[in-house]
């Protein structure tokens, strides 16, 4: 990270993975025999699809490490900017939240991309005023307090079961949450803008009045394999 919370590099990629949906990113993971397809996390607010380098959360029941205390979420908050994107990791509650209005507001301030969050979040409607866009696929009012601690921020977690490490990428949008590790990125990247180029190739002669017939033939149905 620099001193303004963003992360050093990576960021051609993030403007390349902004340029694209999920279910193009998606094809490229099935044609590269990747995982990280994660389906059913909605949009809790904000609008839009997201997309940027990931800075952990890592919540669950236990002890924190040792040092001052802080709310859970608020150091990752202070290190991510805009091209980041907040990630929590958070299964040992069903209830208590893992983000919260004062949070919102304070990535929102600081321009943080959005926030995924795997655990319920509350003050929703807060998130929502701002503009600000998080993904969760619960919502709910109990707090985290006596109920879940930060174990780690900048760790590697687990997100319904996927490992997601430290500035790996992630792409959000109605279709789905996607996380494609570091050293992966560049080849997802080629593959994804080669089917959306395709895909929109296909639109074009749809609009040029060819019939939908032609255009998803045989060559629409065999595109991964290419």
């Amino acid at each position: 990270m620099d001193k303004n919370g963003e992360t050093y590099g990576g960021m051609d990629a993030v403007r390349r993975l902004r340029r694209l949906d999920a279910c193009a990113v998606s094809d490229a993971l099935d044609k590269l025999g990747l995982k990280g397809v994660i389906s059913g996390v909605p949009r809790q607010s904000g609008e839009g699809r997201i997309a940027g380098r990931v800075i952990t959360v890592k919540l669950g029941v236990g002890r924190p490490p040792s040092g001052p205390a802080r709310h859970l979420g608020a150091m990752a908050v202070e290190l991510a900017g805009p091209a980041d994107i907040i990630v929590i990791e958070q299964h040992a509650n069903p209830e208590a939240g893992s983000w919260g209005g004062l949070l919102s507001l304070g990535a929102s301030v600081r321009g943080v991309a959005g926030v995924i969050s795997e655990g319920p979040v509350r003050d929703i409607d807060e998130a929502r005023a701002l503009h600000f866009p998080v993904f969760a696929r619960t919502l709910t009012a109990k707090t985290a307090r006596g109920r879940i601690v930060e174990l780690g921020t900048v760790v590697p977690i687990s997100f319904e079961g996927h490992t997601v490490h430290p500035c790996d990428y992630v792409l959000a949008d109605s279709s789905a949450v996607i996380f494609i590790a570091a050293a992966d990125i560049d080849r997802v990247l080629d593959a994804a803008e080669a089917i959306a180029a395709k895909e929109e190739a296909m639109a074009n002669a749809l609009r040029a009045g060819e019939s939908i017939g032609a255009v998803m033939g045989a060559n629409y149905e065999h595109m991964l394999r290419d």
